[in-house]
């Protein structure tokens, strides 16, 4: 055993190199950049390259009515004089209204998408716009020790396997619902964002808890944002676990449904352009909801519990703690929070994700 990164080490240094703007080399046969962060002098330096192709997901390439042949992305031939605002117009979705014509596009189809697949996935694990340039190398491994570039294997990228969660403190914290309160902290393996859970009083281990999985919502939580339901959820999630005397909260900094506050921001912004929440994220690019629930389980787990209470309106989170081992005793609902500013939200969230409002 050496002093050198394992896998997930390497895994963590390719989402930081992507968001300062780095290549990463897939082992396999390609050289890929982040669209949102490529630069123009990188840009310049593909033009002695062959096999340049820019990479898309299927909701953002029917948004620009571009045939996803490989069923969930979209790969479009780099035209040879393409310009770095050209790149960036079909992975951002700003300024679609104003200039809703960027073709003609040629989507290429036939052969293996699969390094295609995993550049788009770590993007989205860099909370990065999901497009990518990919550049085939002949000599991946060769070409990443003379450029000094992190290579990872395809196959690690598109791993859906859970990072484990390592409890690394707890102490006691008294907040305004209850002065028994407690705050554990966990970190992943994996080197992504830390998440917490809020123990109120002490709960027993053998019954059913009154639980809430929260996912970060700086907006809602720290500003009082009137466009979601978030901080009048996790407000009355605490309220609730005060009163009754025991309770755990986890707060999972999955912000913006698991795509980040930055692209969350531009979701808004698209909201104004008149797109409802879900649509918003297609047009990004991403899923309806990129988050992952199994975190909320193994915290769960963690800390001594087999079975919850949920407050919830998301009966997601319900199926999603059932196939993860967590015993949902019971539903409890959590109505709170709509207004004026966020009832086509809460609306479009009943339609489109199933949410029980």
């Amino acid at each position: 055993m050496g002093f050198g990164p394992n896998i997930v080490e390497r895994i963590a240094r390719a989402r930081a190199d992507l968001r300062m703007g780095v290549p990463v080399v897939l082992d396999g046969g390609a050289m890929m950049f982040a669209v949102e962060t490529l630069d123009q002098d990188r840009l310049n330096q593909l033009d002695d390259l062959t096999g340049v192709t820019l990479v898309i997901t299927s909701h953002r390439a029917k948004t620009l009515h571009v045939t996803p042949y490989d069923s969930d992305l979209a790969r479009i031939a780099l035209p040879h004089d393409v310009d770095l605002n050209w790149i960036r117009a079909i992975a951002d979705p700003a300024d679609d209204l104003n200039a809703p014509m960027k073709g003609p596009l040629r989507s290429e189809r036939g052969g293996d998408a699969t390094l295609h697949r995993a550049a788009i996935a770590l993007t989205k694990a860099a909370r990065l716009l999901p497009a990518a340039i990919v550049v085939q190398l002949n000599n991946a491994q060769a070409f990443a020790l003379t450029h000094n570039l992190t290579m990872v294997p395809a196959d690690a990228a598109l791993d859906q396997t859970m990072s484990p969660q390592h409890p690394i403190v707890a102490a006691r914290l008294p907040i305004e619902v209850s002065e028994a309160g407690r705050l554990h902290i966990f970190r992943p393996e994996d080197g992504a964002e830390e998440h917490y859970a809020v123990e109120i009083g002490k709960p027993d281990r053998s019954q059913p808890v009154l639980a809430r999985l929260h996912s970060a919502c700086f907006t809602g939580d720290v500003l009082g944002s009137l466009k979601c339901d978030c901080g009048p959820q996790l407000r009355g999630a605490l309220a609730q676990m005060g009163a009754e005397g025991q309770g755990v909260l986890l707060y999972l900094n999955q912000e913006g449904r698991g795509i980040g506050l930055t692209n969350k921001m531009r979701a808004y912004s698209l909201q104004d352009q008149g797109f409802d929440t879900v649509e918003a994220n297609h047009r990004l690019g991403f899923e309806d909801d990129e988050r992952d629930f199994r975190i909320g389980a193994e915290i769960l787990r963690k800390l001594g519990f087999a079975s919850v209470r949920l407050l919830t309106n998301n009966p997601n989170k319900v199926a999603r703690m059932q196939e993860s081992g967590i015993d949902v005793a019971e539903r409890v609902a959590l109505k709170v929070g709509e207004n004026r500013f966020n009832h086509h939200y809460l609306a479009t969230k009943a339609k489109k994700s199933g949410h029980l409002l």
